[in-house]
């Protein structure tokens, strides 16, 4: 019996990755798409497995409710979908930072999981996303982080390019051409 090759993945951060940061968002109305989500994710669609990882701490604090979430990313991934994009699977952290859990980023929780559930090669495998604890997550699990400049990206960019620990990116298209450019040719089909 032959074993499956492992497979590539991108792990997406939600707000200022890619939609809008707009604080608590807890109905569709509210979700505004960067201009170029759609088209970035697309190019990624025959060569990786594409996750969501999202910490909504509002959930934990009472500004949301669980269902407010399922509810935001059930939209997401179904707009996505009519683009021809699957998400794979979107994992959400309900906590704040006080609870302690094991499952806020930049903890690895979500992404072991997902390498366990799906059979991933974390090493050919990419984090994107607007906060440094998105780049401290992509460094925990062997994965090249991908820094955006934009939601809360500028306000941290300092710290990520002094540290040098990922590619910094003026947004998610320019994200996505240096990610083919660099392992495009590499990653094995997931479907």
């Amino acid at each position: 019996m032959s074993v499956s090759p492992l497979k590539p993945a991108i792990f997406f951060d939600r707000d200022g990755t890619l939609i809008e940061d707009r604080g608590y968002i807890s109905s569709a109305s509210d979700i505004v798409f960067h201009e170029d989500t759609l088209s970035a994710l697309e190019k990624l669609e025959n060569h990786f497995f594409l996750f969501i990882v999202t910490n909504q701490g509002g959930v934990g604090a009472g500004y949301l409710s669980d269902q407010d979430v399922e509810k935001v990313n059930q939209h997401i991934v179904e707009t996505l979908a009519r683009a021809g994009v699957t998400i794979s699977a979107v994992y959400v952290c309900p906590h704040t930072r006080d609870q302690c859990c094991e499952c806020i980023k930049p903890k690895p929780y979500f992404v072991l999981k997902a390498s366990q559930e799906f059979n991933l090669d974390l090493s050919r495998s990419f984090v994107v996303g607007d906060h440094p604890h998105d780049m401290e997550l992509s460094q925990q699990v062997g994965a090249t982080g991908i820094y955006l400049l934009t939601g809360h990206g500028r306000k941290h960019v300092e710290e990520i390019i002094t540290a040098g620990q990922a590619f910094v990116a003026r947004n998610l298209n320019e994200a996505v051409t240096w990610i083919l450019g660099k392992h495009g040719s590499d990653p094995q089909c997931p479907g």
